[in-house]
């Protein structure tokens, strides 16, 4: 028998049930508990070990060759920081903020039932993308991890030369606890495959009256028991809206709010090692293969399309940052061109699993012109000091991915087309595609995500500032924070 769910319904689990990295963990309840395969425990300890890669050393360099001489230090001292403290505080509480049902609030935060990981150890398992299949709960949650310390390590590079590190652990502390978790949850929070799947499976066994009112009953609690932007049926495979759109925006608003480095407009500040940056970049671009295609979560054959997505889409936004710059400025740079690279990762990450081939290179070279505009143009007529570029890059290239993912998971542009785990219990098959209403999803997902991750973040920053200051004195700005913040050089000669 196959199950009959309203329209809307029908589209909100397709595309739900596919977004990387959401499922969330879920004991086996079968007297055998699956094994999870060793090949994928394997492939999912090397992707995590490759997040890790792009935030120490490949986010520290390639933010670090940017700024001066003089920051070079306090920005990879930073970014390491950040890196330690979301760590720490994610198997305190943020892992259970993220990704257990949080009561009355449950479409925007977790709960507390796994704080300090209470009731997991090694036998406990996390679901995957399909029916029957499990990883080991900690390599989920160590997975998570790093992408939760990555994110607001990337805030850092639009505030970059001119913050206190007691305002950086302070306000990082403050920001993965009411920015970061709950827009986790709200976007990868779901009961997984098994649970859609046995609730539909008794929802067709059940006989007439009673017991299919209760049997939907149920269902409609598993389908409720997601975080919001999960319902509204947006498709993130590995966090455009979690990870770039949420740190883009933020960075914007701190370096608003904290103001313009002294000399800005005026003073040239190149950046004082272009090769670290290269490094830095090319480090990213690795460790992106653990963002995007470990966000599969499965060592199968779909993984490889994440893959060659990921290099294509990133190989045609280099090339197009490289072109637009060449015929604007008639020099290519190397610059622009890393530049372009992180803009095509940023932009193939939420679509990374739903695009095809060919929709992932248009997306490449497509996102590059639009971030060239903003990070060259529109940000020097606005004039606000974004050092390194970060809302011109990770939100806007965000919100392009966010946007087209809706688009280029059309398979009739090559996509992948929106999986269903409810018409046929315990197969994966695909539902209809409909694009006002995957577009619609995306554009509700990223409004909120800007609005939540934009408000709060002023309102932390503001705190952070009443409290200790974000701001260092102009005699310690103009001498650098290696010295002023740490007492040591990035290179003595």
């Amino acid at each position: 028998m196959k199950l009959a769910l309203p329209s809307c319904t029908g589209r909100l689990v397709g595309a739900a049930a596919a977004l990387a990295m959401m499922a969330v963990p879920a004991l086996a309840q079968d007297a055998a508990p699956p094994t999870p395969d060793k090949g994928d425990m394997a492939f999912m300890m090397i992707c995590t070990v490759l997040v890790l890669l792009m935030t120490v050393p490949g986010l520290a360099l390639f933010y670090g060759g940017l700024v001066r001489t003089k920051n070079m230090l306090s920005m990879c001292m930073q970014v390491f920081a950040t890196m330690c403290l979301v760590m720490i505080i994610w198997v305190t509480y943020g892992y259970s903020m993220a990704f257990t049902n949080g009561g009355a609030l449950n479409d925007f935060v977790g709960g507390f039932g796994k704080v300090f990981l209470s009731g997991v150890d090694s036998t406990t398992l996390a679901a995957t993308f399909s029916n029957g299949v499990y990883i080991p709960e900690y390599i989920y949650i160590v997975f998570q991890m790093t992408f939760a310390a990555i994110t607001p390590a990337l805030i850092l590079g639009a505030i970059a030369e001119r913050v206190k590190f007691s305002a950086v652990l302070l306000f990082m502390a403050l920001w993965v606890t009411f920015i970061y978790f709950p827009i986790a949850h709200m976007v990868w929070y779901w009961g997984g495959p098994d649970a859609f799947g046995n609730a539909a499976k008794a929802v067709a066994a059940a006989a007439e009256g009673d017991a299919k009112i209760a049997a939907q009953a149920a269902l409609d609690g598993v389908l409720a028991d997601a975080g919001l932007i999960f319902k509204w049926g947006a498709l993130d495979f590995a966090g455009g809206t979690v990870v770039h759109i949420n740190a883009g925006i933020a960075g914007l608003v701190c370096c608003i709010l904290l103001g313009k480095r002294i000399g800005y407009g005026k003073e040239a500040m190149p950046p004082h090692s272009l090769t670290m940056c290269m490094i830095g970049a090319a480090l990213l671009w690795v460790g992106w293969f653990g963002f995007n295609v470990g966000s599969n979560l499965e060592a199968n054959a779909f993984a490889g399309q994440v893959m060659i997505n990921t290099f294509v889409a990133t190989a045609a936004a280099g090339l197009s940052w490289m072109i637009v710059e060449w015929l604007a400025k008639g020099k290519p740079s190397l610059l622009g061109l890393v530049s372009g690279v992180v803009a095509g990762l940023v932009a193939i990450t939420p679509a990374c699993g739903f695009a095809g081939v060919m929709g992932s290179i248009v997306l490449g070279l497509v996102v590059s012109i639009v971030c060239y505009i903003f990070c060259s143009g529109i940000k020097h007529a606005l004039g606000y000091d974004d050092s390194l570029d970060v809302f011109g890059i990770h939100c806007v290239g965000g919100i392009i991915g966010a946007i087209a993912t809706g688009i280029l998971v059309n398979p009739d542009f090559g996509g992948t087309g929106i999986p269903d785990y409810l018409s046929k219990p315990g197969e994966l098959t695909t539902s209809a595609y409909d694009m006002v209403f995957q577009l619609t999803a995306q554009a509700k997902a990223v409004g909120w995500t800007l609005l939540w991750s934009g408000v709060g973040t002023a309102i932390i920053f503001t705190l952070v500032n009443i409290i200790v200051g974000a701001r260092p004195s102009e005699e310690k700005e103009r001498e650098g924070l290696d010295i002023t913040d740490h007492g040591e050089r990035a290179y003595n000669y």
